[in-house]
């Protein structure tokens, strides 16, 4: 059929997603589990994807906003790239996705403020299960593999040392976040707010999250959300094609960066020095320290960390027996 001959509602439904309400109200839901997933350091969306059985068809999604779709829209013709794109799949996945963000991000802010030993202990045991099931997805360790593991670890110590506890709030480093974090959600066992993390913009992006509508938070989340828009339809297709190509040593170099990264999440940490930028008290920087006794809140927060990693172990077995099913 003719792009120009096709309605509205034919473009609309021609490519692949939900046909009932039924079938978008379970991909929504399906979306719910990856939002949740990707608020939480250490849980991946793409982990999500893999247990829910979407996997590759997000990736399909993902790669359907292509260039074609491009020369489309520069064409004018609307009804042509509204049936390239794989619409329906994502409007009903990117709602659930959404709606789960915006609910978690006012807790975990919260709780980040009141109780922080025990949430970056969370965190820390999440991240810590993480690096091991990256690493099993390595299907043979050898010289090449073992260095660029090294590199990921050498690259994320830089990051971490480099990088201040206080990072810019400027629109430019906004971007960025987004670009780079919105990748990490294709990635079994990568997250994207661990990247957030890393780049020291978890604490910002989830409490401008906790209030939206509020103008500068609506307009940071817009530039947020247009970082990730450029990461998933740019980076994120860089990064299919070296899982394609070189999948051991791409998947070594990120369970490298994971593990090098582990210090940034460190729960005890010490306040080093401070500075008042626009009238706020930023933390600029801090070192890792020991705990102050081994008393009650000690056994809790490493109780949270084995909680931690015990989540991570269970999903990815979940995920693997859904991936050996669908094999089958």
């Amino acid at each position: 059929m003719e792009n120009e001959k096709l309605t509205w509602k034919q473009a609309f439904m021609v490519s692949p997603g939900p046909r009932t309400a039924r079938e978008a109200g379970l991909l929504t839901l399906k979306g719910l589990c990856m939002g949740t997933a990707d608020i939480i350091p250490g849980v991946s969306g793409g982990t999500m994807a893999l247990i829910t059985g979407i996997y590759q068809q997000l990736l399909q999604a993902i790669q359907s906003a292509d260039t074609k779709m491009a020369a489309l829209l520069l064409k004018f013709d609307f009804k042509g790239a509204l049936a390239k794109l794989h619409v329906r799949f994502l409007l009903a996945l990117f709602l659930g996705i959404g709606a789960a963000i915006i609910s978690l991000a006012r807790l975990v802010n919260y709780l980040l403020h009141t109780h922080p030993i025990f949430i970056w202990s969370l965190f820390f045991g999440l991240i810590a299960a993480s690096v091991l099931v990256v690493s099993r997805y390595v299907s043979r360790w050898s010289l090449s593999t073992g260095t660029c593991f090294i590199a990921g670890g050498l690259l994320a110590w830089l990051i971490v040392n480099a990088v201040p506890v206080s990072t810019p709030e400027t629109g430019g480093f906004i971007f960025f976040s987004g670009l780079v974090a919105i990748c990490a959600m294709i990635l079994p066992g990568i997250s994207g707010a661990f990247i957030l993390l890393i780049l020291g913009k978890y604490e910002f992006i989830t409490g401008c999250l906790k209030n939206p509508f509020l103008v500068d938070n609506f307009i940071t989340i817009l530039i947020f959300c247009a970082g990730c828009l450029v990461g998933l339809t740019g980076f994120a297709r860089v990064l299919n094609l070296l899982l394609d190509r070189y999948y051991n040593l791409t998947l070594a170099f990120l369970t490298g960066l994971m593990a090098g990264s582990l210090p940034r999440i460190w729960p005890w940490k010490e306040v080093v020095e401070t500075k008042i930028i626009r009238g706020k008290e930023h933390v600029i920087q801090v070192r890792n320290m020991l705990p102050d006794a081994i008393d009650g809140a000690f056994l809790l927060a490493v109780g949270l960390a084995v909680v931690g990693f015990g989540v991570v172990i269970w999903l990815e077995r979940v995920a693997a027996g859904s991936q050996a099913r669908s094999d089958d």
